[in-house]
């Protein structure tokens, strides 16, 4: 059994002061306990699950470039990233950029998104969720193209949501033939496929029964 630590809020005494320091010796004790992995949610306001947009929240991958100088061995992530937050060839050289970084430690996780009111609050984009999948599709394609090195950086990807002449990504990823890639949701007709399909993992939300076509 492999065991990670996800860093789901950081409202912690002391304020903005404390907190990188609260969050190295967080990431240190984590590691030297034997956790496989940290994960840190990509939200730019905290989550209403977790006490709403008037709660500290940082920045996912900045933080994970944060974690990744304090650590040496676990596999770090975003539980998980809305696909349409970022562009897709944007995002897929921020994935990489912190698996060459970490020496080969990154995972992509990755979902449609679910806070509305965050996406309209700080303007970013938020289509309906029919788009949301087709670009969650999309954006996974395009980072396993990135991914290819020569040969997907010749082919230029042209989606419905996602168009690039040329997905060019120097340096490539140490982790090979890419870094894992984690899909959430439960979803029987749209998420477990593309799980199916593209993901290493999934992530599923709490519930008491498991979907029936379950098979990460």
């Amino acid at each position: 059994m492999k065991l990670g630590l996800h860093i789901a809020s950081t409202t912690w005494e002391g304020g903005s002061q404390r907190l990188g320091p609260k969050l190295a010796e967080i990431v240190a004790a984590t590691e030297a306990a034997g956790f496989d992995a940290i994960s840190v949610v990509d939200h730019v306001w905290q989550h209403p699950y977790m006490g709403g947009a008037e709660q500290s929240e940082i920045e996912g991958y900045t933080t994970l470039g944060f974690i990744a100088a304090h650590t040496r061995r676990v596999r770090l992530l975003t539980m998980v990233t809305a696909a349409p937050y970022r562009p897709a060839g944007l995002l897929g050289k921020m994935v990489t950029t912190l698996d060459v970084l970490s020496g080969g430690r990154m995972m992509l996780g990755i979902g449609v998104g679910d806070y509305e009111e965050e996406a309209a609050g700080l303007g970013l984009p938020y289509p309906s969720l029919k788009e949301r999948f087709e670009i969650l599709d999309e954006t996974v394609q395009v980072c396993l193209q990135m991914w290819e090195g020569e040969q997907g950086s010749e082919r230029p990807f042209r989606g419905k949501h996602v168009r690039m002449e040329r997905p060019l990504n120097l340096p490539q990823s140490l982790t090979r033939p890419h870094p894992p890639i984690m899909i959430a949701g439960a979803g029987e007709k749209r998420t477990l496929p593309l799980v199916a399909r593209y993901a290493d993992a999934c992530n599923l939300p709490p519930s008491p029964e498991i979907p029936r076509s379950w098979s990460c």
